[in-house]
């Protein structure tokens, strides 16, 4: 029998991301549609729902049914409260990155899975390439040796999003640090797996929101409605001592363009993901630099089709609500993510480091 799912918010992420993939790995029956646009709804429903599909535009009407998991694939400033009435609903869940407009709404989701035994996790899908999973490999098997310095990277030269509420800094509390700095910044906290951040100086700049001459990839944005940073900026040191330097923006003059990727560090050796995942180090007196195969041997799925980073996700999702796997996000880990972009904001706007 199939997981019997419902998804709360079909805008963009649910309709790109989370739906085809959902479908591709075929272990969820999608039973319930929601959104506060009943059409938008509507139209997920009718091309990704099961026999007898149910649509909503309250989420509370949803959270009534009898469900395995919800997906919350809202704006950000909703997600912990409908996460958060969905685990005590009974359900499993998975959210959208970020897991929520600050600190203080992330502990509420995690508490709430902790008092409910319920699953939740966020969607970090970048964990799941394979250049990722090699360079976490790497990192386990100690190849690196202590990693101490690492860099989180995601930089867009003009890649500024036109769409839905991603420039409302009251919906979404944030711009490109909230939105692509939060997968660079998961990645490089897993792969290093250091979780403990001592403290945080950061920069948020809104630069170029006011340009007019703009070369936007996504066509011209309307400088009144952007009122999220353009780029942000934090420098983090670990309780151990590590350091990570974040790099995020949507507009910036740069040609450095590198989005959800990781530079690490080691005293044995380095990793980057410039050209592809690159391990650099010393060996027999010689300086080295190797490039794993990472186009072949991934996973094979039925018809010879193969899982790209997001239907492993919910492949993964799947195996640990029937108790097959565990998750490979954990709330906690997500958490801290969401803490360190919380204190870059307030460093930035105190002009003070943030001590955890």
């Amino acid at each position: 029998m199939k997981i019997k799912a419902g998804i709360i918010g079909c805008g963009g992420i649910a309709n790109n991301k989370h739906l085809p993939a959902i479908r591709k790995v075929d272990r969820m029956e999608m039973v319930a549609f929601c959104d506060i646009i009943r059409e938008r709804a509507e139209k997920a429903a009718a091309e990704y729902g099961a026999p007898g599909v149910r649509v909503y535009t309250d989420y509370k009407e949803l959270l009534a049914e009898e469900l395995d998991v919800v997906y919350v694939c809202t704006p950000n400033r909703s997600h912990s409260f409908i996460t958060v009435d969905a685990l005590h609903s009974g359900k499993h869940v998975m959210c959208e990155k970020p897991m929520a407009i600050n600190y203080t709404e992330g502990k509420k989701m995690l508490d709430a899975a902790r008092e409910t035994g319920r699953l939740l996790t966020i969607a970090y899908q970048n964990r799941y390439r394979p250049d990722s999973q090699f360079l976490k490999a790497e990192c386990e098997e100690g190849s690196l040796g202590e990693v101490y310095y690492a860099k989180a990277k995601a930089l867009r030269r003009r890649a500024v999003p036109t769409w839905g509420v991603f420039l409302n800094a009251e919906e979404q509390g944030g711009g490109p640090l909230v939105d692509i700095g939060t997968h660079a910044l998961d990645l490089t906290l897993w792969t290093m797996d250091n979780y403990k951040p001592k403290y945080a100086v950061g920069s948020v700049y809104h630069k170029l929101n006011g340009d007019t001459d703009q070369g936007n990839a996504f066509g011209n944005w309307d400088p009144e409605a952007f009122t999220v940073e353009d780029s942000a900026f934090g420098f983090v040191v670990m309780e151990n001592g590590a350091t990570v330097v974040l790099e995020s923006s949507w507009a910036l003059n740069t040609l450095d363009v590198n989005e959800a990727k990781t530079v690490l560090c080691g005293t044995k050796a380095g990793a980057d993901m410039e050209d592809g995942l690159r391990i650099n180090g010393v060996r027999h007196g010689r300086q080295y630099v190797e490039k794993p195969q990472l186009d072949a041997g991934s996973v094979a799925f039925f018809d010879g089709a193969q899982l790209d980073a997001a239907d492993l996700e919910q492949m993964v999702f799947a195996d640990a609500v029937e108790g097959k796997g565990e998750l490979t996000v954990k709330p906690e880990q997500a958490l801290t993510v969401t803490r360190i972009l919380d204190a870059i904001y307030e460093s930035a706007r105190t002009g003070r480091p943030v001590f955890f």
